[in-house]
């Protein structure tokens, strides 16, 4: 059994609109149209794919698993159009990135401006998530690149160390634990906030805890850093980040690194792409420029 795309592609602009009107309207052709087309294709399939509700339709078990490889499919399918429009020379370029928070916040900002400072017609999408997303978005093509700080997987992806981070544990200065030395053991009965389970700022920490034998329990979860140092600021909790996130209030003296026993947090940064897929012309450029400033600070160091 073929599945014709012609099919494919209405079933999925409707799957995505939510009505076959709205599918159709996407598609600029008449309503008649893509329901010929979204039955041929279930009679081809022998499912049904969609139920028909009073207002627009709804994806039945098969359909969600058939939106799902028709997004990939058409993803793909961009991605080509797009690589063949560069080397033609149609196009200035697309670099799509996905970096997971603490990189995606405090690093690869400065590398597209430097890069777009040098392409300027070169357009650039960052999406920043945690590590696992990134690392679905490469293996569905939805991400050219990616920048992470957690752990990946290794079979499927290539990667490049391009630094590394320290974790500490932080609280606002008026902690009445700022300035101790503590053991990790300590830390267990405090208040802990950690990123949301998926990040690599988290993997890291509770990787380092069981290493020693510990459990850290938090009393919350939060996905965003900037969230996190509020929390610091407002309340007596204690919150394992990382150092490149917190540098300015450091700095100022707002919050302050403790200095906890048998517990150094030191993960490595990586740039990562997917094996068996070739980079565009654009995405080239971007990696090399990622790859001369690993080796401009390597020099200066």
């Amino acid at each position: 059994m073929a599945i014709n795309f012609t099919h494919l592609l209405a079933f999925f602009e409707v799957a995505r609109a939510g009505s076959v009107s709205a599918g159709a309207e996407r598609l600029r052709v008449s309503q008649p149209a893509v329901t010929r087309e979204i039955r041929d294709l279930e009679e081809r399939v022998g499912l049904v794919l969609f139920d028909r509700l009073p207002r627009g339709v709804a994806l039945t078990d098969a359909g969600s698993m058939l939106f799902r490889y028709a997004e990939q499919i058409f993803s793909l399918a961009d991605a080509a159009e797009g690589e063949l429009r560069e080397l033609a020379g149609l196009s200035a370029g697309h670099v799509r990135i996905g970096a997971s928070a603490t990189v995606g916040v405090y690093l690869v900002p400065d590398m597209i401006a430097q890069f777009s400072a040098g392409h300027s017609r070169v357009s650039i999408d960052l999406t920043v998530t945690n590590t696992e997303q990134v690392e679905a978005g490469l293996r569905n093509h939805v991400f050219s690149l990616g920048f992470i700080e957690g752990p990946f997987d290794s079979t499927i992806l290539h990667s490049r160390l391009i630094g590394s981070d320290e974790i500490a544990a932080v609280v606002a200065a008026g902690h009445p634990l700022a300035g101790k030395k503590l053991s990790s053991r300590d830390l267990t009965a405090q208040m802990v906030i950690l990123r949301e389970p998926g990040s690599g700022t988290r993997a890291v920490v509770e990787d380092a805890y069981k290493r020693i034998g510990l459990q850290l329990d938090p009393l919350m979860s939060v996905s965003d850093t900037e969230a996190i140092k509020r929390m610091l600021l407002a309340q007596h909790a204690i919150a394992y980040v990382s150092l490149l996130s917190v540098k300015d209030e450091l700095r100022r003296g707002e919050l302050i690194a403790l200095e906890v026993e048998e517990l150094c947090i030191v993960r490595p940064l990586h740039m990562v792409w997917l094996k068996g897929r070739s980079l565009s012309p654009s995405t080239q450029a971007f990696f090399g420029l990622v790859l001369a400033q690993i080796a401009s600070d390597a020099a200066a160091v």
